[in-house]
């Protein structure tokens, strides 16, 4: 006992290690946040300070920081970009007319494979051979517009 009050720091700092060994399996930033507020408990208490005084140290680090910090920390790790799949990827693409697309009807080549499409713009006729950029989908149609050079 007289070597854990001796080396308060030590096992302050062991405490610290474990909890942010324990954070690598969760992954939630919650056991950071308490393992940093240990290893300052364990500065506090390698400059002296009571067990008491480092206890409160420790909370008030650990809390602070899981309020103030693991926020928006937490919303800048999930704030990456998202990765557009299946129709949405096709939006902004340019496609290749095989039969004259107008407001209704029409067929375009995309990715590689033929869609029915249709003009965004109902007075528009692009014909064949012209290259149209998609601008949204709707259902199993391609709706084209002008594509700017």
């Amino acid at each position: 006992m007289d070597w854990i009050n001796d080396n308060g720091w030590a096992v302050w700092l062991a405490i610290a290690l474990a909890l942010v060994i324990i954070e690598l399996v969760s992954l939630d930033l919650v056991l950071l946040m308490f393992g940093l507020g240990a290893l300052a408990a364990a500065v506090a208490t390698a400059l002296g300070v009571p067990v008491v005084l480092a206890v409160v140290v420790f909370a008030v680090v650990a809390v602070a920081l899981l309020f103030l910090v693991r926020p928006p920390l937490v919303e800048r790790l999930h704030a990456g970009p998202t990765l557009t799949t299946g129709h949405d990827a096709l939006v902004g693409r340019s496609a290749v007319v095989l039969e004259p697309v107008d407001g209704r009807n029409g067929r375009v080549q995309l990715a590689g494979e033929v869609w029915s499409a249709r003009a965004a713009d109902e007075q528009q006729i692009f014909d064949t051979g012209s290259e149209v950029l998609v601008t949204r989908i709707d259902g199993a149609t391609a709706v084209v517009t002008t594509k700017e050079s």
